[in-house]
């Protein structure tokens, strides 16, 4: 027995250590010191509790309705895993309205009824009503960009959009988290112009982009540190960033106004499992190395919205404890309703839009 277990042992040791080798000559990563912001878990204003237990659903054709589009006249538009996008309504009437050859992610409508699209592989994308794809921007300074994630328009007609990462696409966006890089940025083009501005650059994966009232400022969530920053577009503060909310216990995914007086974030995961290799740059490096199914290990899905005020107060808070309704990646108003999009769902989620809650 005891030749055995040295054996075992030994064997065991030979693995680990070739798995640390193998780490420093494979890895994808070159991992980033970084400081984990404070995380608050589920208690205080985020406690859980089970008011997304009722999510009303539409089956979707394929995986993953990451956003949801309202077009005003009963319609709504999502895509989907294999770049499709569709067309539906609460009914289940669902048809191909376009296809990306891409990842189409966040989504929405310009003043001319055309659909302005981040798409993850494409770029910034318009689509008229016949479903015919154009690409406004694919590169910055020719450069391509890596990984188009969220976009939102102001009255004159800007598209404010964001590119999550510089260093890795959307199949691989988990090793941003483990490099800890922060290579994300927020992105302004003039349909008129076609000129593209840089306004932010560093952020921890850039995420979901929304305008504030009057398009005073620009909203971006950045999912790697759990909070959202704020850019001016007008008044004394023009053109400097400011953090808008911050120590979020989930990590923001899309966010969306209201036209009124609150924003909604999406949260598909707990930040936990991030923060906990934040200080441990070789177990990120040991980690990039395996296969995806345990990279995600570290993920905790969750049924998470936020609704926050003008001042960035959490004034409602959604969850499921039972995951009804999971990995919930986008809270869009339209109408009456609050639509959910999902990465890991098969359809698009609704429920009566929730007056504040606290």
């Amino acid at each position: 027995m005891k030749k055995l277990l040295t054996r075992f042992f030994g064997a065991l040791a030979c693995v680990v250590l070739g798995w640390v080798a193998w780490s420093f000559v494979a890895a994808p990563i070159v991992p980033a010191m970084w400081e984990a912001p404070p995380n608050p878990e589920l208690t205080g204003v985020f406690a859980s509790n089970n008011r997304l237990e009722n999510v009303d659903t539409v089956s979707m054709p394929d995986l993953g309705p990451e956003d949801v589009a309202c077009s005003g006249d009963g319609w709504f538009y999502s895509g989907l895993e294999d770049g499709q996008i569709v067309r539906f309504n609460k009914q289940g009437n669902t048809t191909l309205f376009a296809q990306t050859q891409g990842r189409p992610l966040g989504m929405t409508f310009d003043a001319q009824g055309a659909l302005i699209v981040a798409d993850a592989y494409q770029g910034l994308l318009k689509i008229g009503e016949e479903g015919r794809v154009e690409t406004l921007v694919d590169q910055y300074l020719g450069r391509r960009l890596q990984f188009v994630d969220d976009v939102d328009i102001a009255a004159d007609g800007t598209i404010y959009f964001s590119d999550a990462s510089m260093r890795f696409e959307f199949h691989n966006n988990l090793l941003d988290f483990y490099e800890g890089s922060m290579t994300g940025r927020l992105f302004a083009y003039s349909p008129k112009t076609r000129a593209v501005e840089l306004l932010l650059d560093g952020l921890f994966f850039a995420n979901g982009v929304a305008l504030g009232p009057d398009d005073a400022y620009v909203l971006i969530n950045e999912t790697g540190l759990g909070r959202v920053q704020r850019f001016w577009l007008k008044g004394p503060q023009a053109g400097s960033s400011d953090v808008f909310v911050e120590h979020l216990p989930g990590t923001p995914d899309n966010i969306n106004y209201d036209g009124n007086k609150t924003f909604w974030i999406a949260m598909p995961s707990l930040r936990a499992g991030v923060d906990a290799v934040a200080h441990l740059p070789l177990l990120r490096r040991l980690v990039s190395v395996l296969p995806r199914a345990l990279q995600e290990a570290a993920a905790t899905p969750v049924s998470f919205v936020l609704g926050v005020d003008l001042n960035g107060s959490v004034v409602a808070n959604l969850q499921d404890p039972a995951l009804g309704y999971n990995y919930i990646t986008s809270a869009t108003p339209c109408d009456d309703d609050l639509w959910l999009g999902s990465l890991h769902m098969t359809s698009a989620g609704y429920l009566p839009r929730p007056e504040a809650t606290n």
